[in-house]
């Protein structure tokens, strides 16, 4: 059986890392933090290994389509795929930010959807099908669609398509 591997998108700081610090205590394959800084990745990186962990590091920026195919070749060389993907990199302007509001908007739609969505166009082709185990595509919830998501985790109730963009997934096979 090939190794398995989880890719944690904007996982240098913050709930990514987190992420990646759950998922190197708990999962049975390699973990990629992923960043578009190098620097903060790979020290990222070295605070978790002074753990005790073992992420490995691959540099990588939604808001750049070269940098996504990039990414996109590497797993698909080395591991055939990936097994688990989470959209974790986003944007959010802290509250009584002097950014105007149109320049927020932009910005934030440029990441939180479009980039997100690049990232899908180029990485939902490389999941792995695995029938002894799910398969995991998870997209992180802004605030305004938080509430559906939360729906959904409540009820287990399966988000119709045009939602299964929007919140966490999964698919049994």
């Amino acid at each position: 059986m090939s190794v398995k591997v989880a890719v944690v998108t904007g996982s240098n700081k913050g709930i990514g890392l987190a992420i990646v610090r759950a998922l190197c205590k708990q999962y049975q394959g390699d973990v990629y933090l992923t960043s578009r800084d190098v620097g903060r990745g790979e020290e990222a990186v070295k605070s978790l290994s002074s753990e005790g962990l073992n992420p490995k590091f691959h540099q990588l920026d939604i808001n750049d389509l070269s940098s996504i195919t990039a990414a996109a070749a590497f797993f698909k060389e080395k591991y055939g795929g990936v097994d688990i993907l989470i959209n974790n990199a986003a944007i959010l302007f802290k509250e009584g930010d002097t950014t105007p509001f149109a320049v927020q908007a932009e910005v934030t739609l440029k990441t939180n959807f479009f980039a997100t969505r690049d990232m899908l166009t180029h990485f939902l082709p490389l999941i792995k099908v695995r029938v002894e185990t799910r398969t995991l595509v998870i997209n992180k919830c802004s605030k305004l669609l938080k509430s559906k998501c939360a729906k959904f985790t409540e009820t287990k109730e399966e988000p119709k398509k045009s939602q299964s963009s929007t919140c966490c997934q999964t698919k049994k096979h």
